[in-house]
């Protein structure tokens, strides 16, 4: 396919990786209950794989805290289309698999990757989905990269270790993701923002 590869912004719902991992298989951006309802039944189904060792939680518990609008995972999408999906740094299985969808992640948010026709294409002409051929989809693989590194030479990303931000009820200045957690646990305020 000729073209080039696009960002498909996704919105910051809470939801965003459930969003693209959707657009990226399914061309829709607005299906993420569903998509939790899959998870949850991909998880349920089979306890022994996806035990509390695996989860992090027990099985249940798990089960339950998808669902929430609020929580987000993957693994277990993986195994529900048979698709390998790759996060640029981060892979979330190792199993083969023979097509590949790509998401972008910033350090907060979660957007899909696309093969379109043309810088400004409508998205109905997007390709989401890539065949593997000898452990890489060609051509789109470089392509990817490339976005993904003038993403970060615009410095279009979020260093959650690093950044500095501020609290929105009481202006505390905070640095990092676990500063943030901590004020958040202590204090109860959660609205912050980032200092650019």
């Amino acid at each position: 396919m000729e073209g080039i590869v696009v960002r498909r912004v996704i919105p910051s719902d809470n939801s965003c990786l459930f969003n693209a991992v959707r657009y990226a298989m399914d061309h829709d951006k607005k299906k993420a209950p569903e998509l939790r309802q899959v998870i949850a039944a991909t998880v349920a189904s089979d306890p022994t794989k996806y035990s509390e060792a695996f989860l992090g939680k027990p099985n249940e518990e798990y089960c339950a805290w998808i669902l929430d609008s609020k929580k987000w995972g993957g693994n277990s999408l993986c195994s529900h289309w048979s698709i390998r999906l790759t996060v640029q740094e981060i892979e979330l299985v190792e199993k083969k698999c023979f097509e590949r969808a790509l998401l972008i992640y910033d350090g907060l948010h979660y957007d899909a990757l696309a093969m379109s026709p043309f810088e400004g294409a409508p998205e109905e002409f997007d390709q989401t989905i890539f065949a593997v051929k000898d452990n890489t989809i060609g051509p789109v693989e470089g392509l990817a990269l490339n976005l993904v590194k003038e993403q970060q030479s615009k410095r279009r990303y979020t260093d959650t270790a690093n950044f500095t931000l501020h609290c929105g009820v009481c202006q505390l200045g905070l640095v990092g993701q676990k500063e943030a957690v901590e004020h958040a646990r202590a204090t109860g305020h959660v609205h912050f923002q980032e200092y650019i």
